[in-house]
């Protein structure tokens, strides 16, 4: 076997032993896990996610996870928790405890110190006769018949395993509290994905330029008021300001290729009628899908049956949307 062969082999190895482990979590999606779901849905206080070892690190993926879905949560390392930390935990929260073995030195002086100020544990664990399990309030089976890695000793399946139950918990809470995209939005307001949900056409239009002309303006008129306001088109616009037409550079280089004299032309003369529009209080992204399916390089804002702006697909870019 070549090693080009051994590294595909490998690889292929661990992706079926997760996946096969991954599948048998289904079997702990059973009445214990529901009622742990209620508990952190009622919870008054904060959902508090510790562990020990690589444990620790889902446990924080754990903790992100929660806390962009509407689930107040933070993290705390089992070891630094018996060393001060466990200050952080309020009368009203609920522990929620990772590990793979439940018999972790750290995890068995923390448990019964958060026994005694009376909050409730909640496990993941994946021996069922382990400390953790028993001293728990609450046990969630994370069955790990192997890791991933030939000596089956490094956390590979194990993690996987713990932070997917943490996924599958996140998402029950949240389809609980009917979680809809406008409360995401609050959760994600930087980068691209919180530009999706909550940047509006306005927000865009009114950093640009109103490029608009009359439907009887010449033509060097229309390219001027192109050319300076630098969106590569113009909204027509009748007598009484309702839109007629729009006009793009491109329309001006087809009329400037044809063999006709052009100056007695007119912007009604090579505009297009019926505009693509979109709603100014519409979202960014929605003018993005019309830009998309249109093939145009601009779209009209409206607020009603009033021309308030142009939305540029460079907008879009410089927003990072694209």
């Amino acid at each position: 076997m070549t090693t080009k062969e051994k590294i595909i082999s490998s690889a292929l190895q661990t992706l079926t032993v997760e996946a096969e482990v991954l599948d048998g979590l289904k079997s702990s999606i059973t009445d214990e896990f529901a009622e742990c779901v209620e508990l952190l849905y009622h919870c008054e206080g904060r959902v508090v996610v510790t562990g020990i070892g690589k444990s620790a690190l889902v446990a924080q993926k754990i903790v992100a996870t929660f806390n962009s879905t509407g689930t107040s949560a933070l993290y705390m390392h089992a070891a630094d928790a018996v060393h001060g930390d466990m200050g952080m935990i309020g009368p009203q929260d609920i522990l929620l405890c990772l590990s793979k073995s439940g018999e972790s030195p750290e995890i068995k002086v923390l448990i019964p110190f958060i026994h005694s100020m009376g909050n409730t544990i909640i496990a993941f664990v994946s021996k069922p006769d382990s400390f953790l399990a028993q001293k728990a309030d609450h046990t969630i089976a994370i069955p790990v018949p192997q890791e991933a890695d030939p000596n089956n000793l490094a956390p590979t399946s194990s993690t996987t395993a713990q932070m997917a139950m943490g996924d599958a918990m996140a998402v029950a809470l949240l389809a609980l509290r009917g979680f809809t995209p406008s409360d995401f939005a609050k959760y994600h307001p930087g980068g691209a994905l919180g530009k999706q949900l909550y940047l509006k056409v306005s927000d865009l239009t009114e950093q640009n330029e109103k490029p608009a002309v009359r439907a009887d303006d010449n033509i060097r008129k229309v390219i001027l008021e192109i050319s300076s306001k630098r969106l590569g088109a113009a909204a027509v616009l009748d007598k009484e300001g309702n839109l007629e037409g729009v006009i793009t550079d491109g329309d001006l280089r087809r009329m400037l290729e044809g063999d006709g004299d052009t100056s007695h032309l007119t912007a009604s003369d090579i505009m297009t009628v019926s505009p693509k529009t979109i709603d100014v209080q519409a979202r960014a992204v929605d003018a993005l899908a019309m830009i998309r399916k249109h093939s145009i390089s601009q779209v009209i804002a409206m607020k009603g049956n009033e021309y308030v702006g142009m939305l540029h697909l460079h907008d879009l870019i410089r927003e990072g949307l694209i």
